[in-house]
């Protein structure tokens, strides 16, 4: 694809899709098979979504070498072609990267996620230097997933700088898109400076800010569970009506937040989505160790949300 069709495809909600298990913790292939045609059948369709691989909400980082692999083409198959899908990859060093990018392209995905390479403590060169090397490897997309928040700064910059993004967009072939959020002493509105030529994809949950900066899309935390939520709200923001946006991400997005908030002290990890899933009829089994599944109390305060949500009856059936 050339780039004005990557930095197409690279928009709208991404819905990270969480891995499925069975009870030994093993990718369980089938079920995310049977998964990926159910979301495709809730409307997550190319053109109108993103479905992401092995993304961190997805447990991506617990996955081996030949796991990912495996799942991602088991989501491209089952997709046939009828989906938009993307892979995220785990921060290695370049030549690494390079062979898990062309690995994830021969599989099917058409753009892949790639963190900051924060464990070499890279500065803006670095940073231009591993994604133009990438890119000319590939040629299939790239949405940087601007990893600030692992980096103290001490050594190394924590954020790639507008400018670099800018630099990336101007000299790249691939390099489409940045999953943008900032660290404290950054400014969210500095994405003006590149939004013009890089696809931005919010990943601060100060959506409807992003799109009127330029942005076009962001990360959901609906869209694996009830995408139809999404195709409202986005479908809102499309027509400039930035206070009913608002309102759904009030009544849906922020509530989910709130409830993420107050049980992450029992144990961190992207366990509510898993969760969300088996109480709508879709289970995807336990999250990988050290993560647990939500306890007996924490489903039924999840259960009552989904239910004022209209997700589930009173019963505690999904609608």
């Amino acid at each position: 694809m050339d780039r004005a069709s990557l930095l197409a495809v690279t928009s709208g909600p991404f819905a990270t899709l969480p891995t499925p298990f069975d009870s030994a913790y093993g990718v369980d292939l089938s079920t995310m098979a049977a998964r990926t045609e159910w979301w495709i059948d809730q409307g997550l369709t190319r053109g109108r979504g993103v479905l992401k691989v092995a993304a961190a909400m997805g447990e991506g980082p617990d996955l081996t070498d030949d796991e990912w692999p495996r799942l991602l083409e088991t989501v491209v198959k089952a997709a046939n072609g009828r989906a938009t899908v993307f892979c995220a990859l785990k921060t290695k060093a370049t030549l690494q990267t390079i062979e898990d990018a062309k690995r994830a392209q021969d599989l099917g995905a058409v753009g892949l996620q790639i963190d900051l390479p924060i464990f070499h403590h890279p500065v803006q060169d670095d940073l231009i230097r591993y994604f133009s090397d990438i890119s000319a490897a590939i040629d299939i997309g790239i949405l940087v997933y601007n990893t600030w928040w692992f980096a103290d700064g001490s050594f190394g910059d924590r954020s790639m700088a507008p400018a670099t993004v800018r630099r990336l967009a101007e000299t790249t072939e691939h390099v489409v898109g940045i999953k943008w959020s900032t660290p404290p002493e950054a400014h969210y509105d500095d994405m003006r400076r590149f939004s013009d030529v890089m696809s931005v994809i919010d990943n601060s949950g100060d959506i409807v800010r992003c799109v009127k900066n330029g942005g076009v899309g962001y990360i959901s935390d609906t869209a694996v569970a009830r995408p139809q939520v999404d195709f409202e709200f986005w479908e809102l923001i499309g027509a400039k009506r930035w206070t009913e946006a608002q309102a759904i991400l009030d009544r849906f997005h922020n509530p989910l937040g709130e409830f993420v908030g107050r049980t992450k002290h029992r144990s961190g990890g992207y366990r509510v989505g898993k969760a969300m899933l088996e109480l709508l009829g879709q289970p995807v089994g336990r999250p990988r160790p050290p993560t647990l599944p939500l306890q007996e109390d924490e489903m039924s305060e999840l259960r009552d949300i989904l239910i004022s949500f209209g997700w589930l009856n009173a019963e505690g059936k999904a609608v």
